[in-house]
This record gives C-alpha cells, sequence and structure tokens, in this order.
C-alpha cells in the first residue's frame, strides 16, 4: 500500500520564494480564483515539502548580459569557448536566435530557428519510431498525485523536481495534481484498461509533449523547467521481448545521434544509482561536449513489471494464465538541441549538421556596381530552385542593406553548412565559390562548382556528407584524445582533475560509485556496450573485474 505524501491535512496554498513573476501569479491566482495555479500542499512531510519549495526557490538561470543596442558589430562578438565555455555558449544561443527566456526564471522560449532544428529531429526520430510499428498517442499533462506514490522508487526519485496544483476554479483540489514530469503513471493507467490479452501485445507508444521539472540551476535547452521531448511506452507479452526493445531504442537514439547530428556517442547501461527511478535497467547514449563534461543525449529503460504491478495491470496469456505485461519506457528530448551546439559550435558561432540544419546551403550574390546586377540575382535564383527541387534546404540573401562581408558572419553564426557566392565573373565563367562551415578560411573553400542544376545540386549533395563526415570526425577525434584509460583510484582523480573522461575496470558497490562522486564530483556514466573482453583488478577495489566503466563531470 503506498504511504500518503501528503497526509490528511487538506491542501493549502502557499506564497513561495519564487521569482517575481511566479509570486504575482499565485497571490493573484489566490485573490481571483484563476482556473490553475502552481502551490504546494503543506502536510505532515516537511522534508517533501520544503524540498520542492526549496527547488523552486533556488532555481536560477544562466544569462548573458543583454546586447547593447547602439554597439558596434564588433562589440557583439561571442565570447570565445577558450575564455570562457559557459558565456559562448550563451552568447549562441542568443546570437544564433535560436532561445530567449521566458518570464519565469528557469524557462525559456524556443524561437522560429531553434523550433526548425527541434522539427528536425522529430522528423528524423517520428519516421525510425513508426518504422517499428510505433504510435503516436498523447496523455493528459496532468497526473493524480495518487498516481506517483504507486510507484515507490519512482516518487522517490521525483519528489525534488514535482510542480503541483492544488487549485482549480478558485477552490481546493480533492488531491493535489502534478504537472507532468514523466508520463509512465500516466500511460499505465491506461494500459491497465487496454490490455486484457496477449492478443493486444505488443502495445509501443509514443508522445511528443512538454514535461517540466523544477530543477536548481538551468541553462537553455540543457536544463530547464519546462522542456519539450518524446516518451516512448512499450509493454510486452515476456521479458526477452522487452529487453530486446530497450535495446533496439537505444540504438535508435545512436543511430540519429551518428548519422544525423553527427554527434559521437558511446551507449552503454546504467548504474543501478544512475538509473532512471523505477527500471531495472537503464541504457543510454553518452556523448562529449566541448568542454569536456558529459551530456547524457537520449535514455532507454527496461522497466520489468514494476509499473505494471503497481497498476494491476494483467493479461491471459497463450496458457490462459493471468501475468503482468514487462514494460520499457524511452526518451530524447530539446537537450539535444544543447548537445549540438556544445558539441559542434566555434568561435564564430553555430555549425550544423546538415541533416538536421534548417538552410543547409544558402547562396550570397555578390552585387557590383556598374556590372550586370539582374544576372546575378537570376543566377543565384536559379541555383536555389534546382536545390528545392532536389529536396535541399536552400535560400538566397539579397538584402542589399548588408555587405558580403556581414552576410558571411551571419550566416557563419547561424550555422549553415555550405555558403554559396555567385558574382558577375562566375556567372561569365559558369562556375560559382563554395564556403564549407565546418572548415574556416580558404581551406573550407571550393571553386569551378557549376552553375548548370544538374552540376550544383550534385556538388551540394557532395559538399553536405562531406560536411557531416567532417564534423563527426572532428569531434570524434576530440572525445577519443580526452577519453583516459585509468589503473588506479589516484589515475582517475587525475584525469578528471584534467578535465578529462575516466575509463576503467570497475567492480565497485554503489557506497564505492557514490564515494568518488563525493571526492570528484565525476559520475559514472556508463558501463559501454563495447567491452575490451578480459578481466583485470578494479581500479578502486582491485577486486576482479569483467567490465570496464566511464567516469566524467557531466551535464
Amino acid at each position: 500500500m503506498a504511504t500518503s505524501i501528503m497526509g490528511s491535512a487538506p491542501p493549502t496554498l502557499l506564497h513561495l520564494r519564487c521569482p517575481t513573476f511566479m509570486h504575482r501569479h499565485v497571490a493573484t491566482a489566490t485573490a481571483r480564483g484563476v482556473l490553475l495555479s502552481l502551490s504546494l500542499p503543506r502536510g505532515r512531510y516537511r522534508r517533501f515539502r520544503s524540498t520542492i519549495v526549496t527547488s523552486c526557490s533556488a532555481a536560477t538561470a544562466e544569462r548573458p548580459p543583454k546586447a547593447d543596442k547602439g554597439a558596434s558589430e564588433k562589440d557583439k562578438r561571442i565570447t570565445p569557448k577558450s575564455t570562457d565555455f559557459s558565456r559562448w555558449y550563451l552568447d549562441v544561443v542568443r546570437d544564433a536566435e535560436l532561445a530567449d527566456y521566458g518570464p519565469v526564471r528557469g524557462t525559456m522560449v524556443i524561437r522560429p530557428y531553434g523550433y526548425a532544428i527541434w522539427e528536425g529531429v522529430q522528423s528524423y526520430l517520428d519516421s525510425r519510431f513508426k518504422e517499428l510499428g510505433v504510435q503516436n498517442a498523447y496523455f493528459p499533462q496532468l497526473i493524480p498525485l495518487s498516481f506517483l506514490q504507486k510507484e515507490a522508487d519512482h516518487v522517490e526519485g521525483f519528489a525534488p523536481e514535482l510542480a503541483l496544483v492544488t487549485k482549480g476554479g478558485g477552490k481546493d483540489l480533492e488531491e493535489p495534481l502534478v504537472v507532468r514530469p514523466t508520463s509512465e503513471t500516466m500511460v499505465n493507467h491506461m494500459l491497465a484498461q487496454w490490455i486484457q490479452s496477449y492478443r493486444d501485445l505488443p502495445m509501443l507508444l509514443n508522445q511528443w509533449a512538454n514535461v517540466h521539472r523544477w530543477e536548481l540551476r538551468t541553462r537553455p535547452f540543457i536544463r530547464t523547467l519546462e522542456f519539450l521531448w518524446q516518451e516512448g511506452h512499450t509493454a510486452h507479452a515476456n521479458a526477452e521481448e522487452a529487453k530486446a526493445m530497450a535495446e533496439q531504442m537505444v540504438n535508435v537514439y545512436a543511430d540519429f545521434a551518428i548519422n544525423c547530428a553527427a554527434m559521437p556517442v558511446i551507449p552503454g547501461r546504467k548504474s543501478r544509482i544512475e538509473s532512471f527511478a523505477g527500471a531495472n535497467v537503464t541504457l543510454t547514449i553518452e556523448a562529449m561536449m566541448g568542454d569536456r563534461r558529459a551530456l547524457q543525449a537520449g535514455t532507454s529503460h527496461d522497466l520489468g513489471d514494476n509499473f505494471a504491478r503497481a497498476f494491476g495491470t494483467q493479461f491471459l496469456d497463450e496458457t490462459g494464465e493471468l501475468v503482468h505485461p514487462q514494460q520499457t519506457s524511452w526518451g530524447a528530448s530539446t537537450r539535444l538541441i544543447g548537445g549540438i551546439i556544445m558539441t559542434h559550435g566555434d568561435d564564430m558561432g553555430l555549425r550544423l549538421p546538415p541533416r538536421l540544419a534548417p538552410i543547409q546551403v544558402v547562396i550570397v550574390p555578390i552585387l557590383k556596381k556598374n556590372t550586370d546586377t539582374e544576372a546575378v540575382l537570376a543566377a543565384a535564383d536559379s541555383l536555389a530552385e534546382a536545390a528545392k527541387a532536389a529536396g535541399l534546404r536552400a535560400k538566397v540573401d539579397a538584402s542589399t542593406e548588408k555587405t558580403p562581408g556581414f552576410k558571411f558572419s551571419f550566416w557563419e553564426m547561424k550555422g549553415v553548412p555550405v555558403r554559396v557566392e555567385v558574382g558577375p565573373r562566375d556567372v561569365a565563367q559558369g562556375t560559382c565559390v563554395a564556403a564549407r562551415r565546418d572548415r574556416p578560411g580558404k581551406e573550407g573553400k571550393q571553386f569551378g562548382i557549376p552553375l548548370d542544376p544538374t552540376g550544383f545540386v550534385a556538388s551540394m549533395r557532395q559538399l553536405l556528407d562531406e560536411v557531416h563526415e567532417g564534423l563527426l570526425s572532428e569531434a570524434t577525434a576530440f572525445r577519443d584524445a580526452n577519453i583516459v584509460d585509468v589503473q588506479s583510484y589516484d589515475d582517475l582523480k587525475a584525469a578528471i582533475e584534467a578535465g578529462k573522461w575516466a575509463r576503467g575496470r570497475w567492480a565497485g558497490s554503489d557506497e564505492d560509485e557514490k564515494r568518488i562522486k563525493e571526492e570528484t564530483t565525476a559520475t559514472l556514466r556508463c558501463i559501454p556496450f563495447e567491452q575490451p573482453g578480459g578481466s583485470g583488478p578494479c581500479f578502486l577495489t582491485a577486486a576482479d573485474a569483467a567490465e570496464v566503466a566511464i567516469f566524467a563531470k557531466a551535464y
């Protein structure tokens, strides 16, 4: 039987020490009876209540300084990565027009260019899910608190991050409602009604939605109070099918990261401590960012029958026996956009992988006085139309108020993979010049690109593939150069102190893992699927270890 977190006392609206906007909202809700208001219930479980209040009051968001509207373009340049990586990241998010800050601290507004990248993520993943027979659905955002209480590990894991609704229509609710942090409980409530027989299985569902987690410290795309994601939920007749599904989905994420986002990742298994609350096993893909911190870029969970038991989900198997289904859940979020920025970006701004870039090719006409500008503009438009007809995302920047040099810098900041320059001489010669975003200066220039539609499109396809491979190769080399194989705990501490990842044989306990985290702030990122084989002494305990694990500081 689940223990009530709320106690017997009715919920009471509290004034939270949150940012001014939220504080006013709560007070107004009290006076005017607004439909919904975020609040916290009083009850005998003070630790639970104070944890959430602390999370709310302590939430801080990293913000770049506002740009001075009167400053010169030189003064607005982004902070170099080597000077301040965090500031560089925030500058790029701002100047590339990916996102802005919402009025509630810790929230963000995703701008059209940033959302277009997310649409690319959605398009790729959604098509892969459907190839596997997964169907899209949508589940309510408001979840009864009692649902979370049914799975003890689940509620304990999410308690510090919950946002609760205790009033609706100006009246106290009979039961507090959780603003969706994840949907395992809501999905299982419905599965208990939908699954009756083995013929109903497997059930493969996915939803594209927003979720809320009251984070302590936020950063655009990486960690915000509200974010967008997809969450898949499946139910199977036996444990073998569920295990295979969880593994298949983490491989889908790894394929996306490598072949679409040009982001090298290490797929592996989480430790028990780092696993999802309520899961038997959590699988992950881990990526190294430009500051050498780890980013968990996608996870897949084998839930066993934990949630099915909690919600009483049962079905008649082929022998007529009443059994619980085995389940999985898996998800990836807008944090992938932050990962792409921090993996590929440079001191000029974004460098977007071509398969996700909203604009793959930007064409800049070079217009000069006393030349045939109409012919140049016509050539640029013709190239763009040919590219679009071939399925490429192309744009002509024919604006006259900015110089070509300014345009070059602007589109470099936006991370467009290929820039094409067309001038009067190019039109006369029947060729143009292309510049790859992944290679600065003359190294990235390619001359003699044909102006005829067929030759131009073929050249663009080749260049876009080369940019993808270039970004992936560069990021892979950077990652591999910053992973240190360790033989002792001193080796690990030295590697972490140097800002690198530590990889070594591991047979430590949960307490050993906690000790490493406390003493170094590094966490066990994963036990990679790819293992060297054999066995050897654990770098910490010297016990025989058949697996290696990776430790690193992380976002």
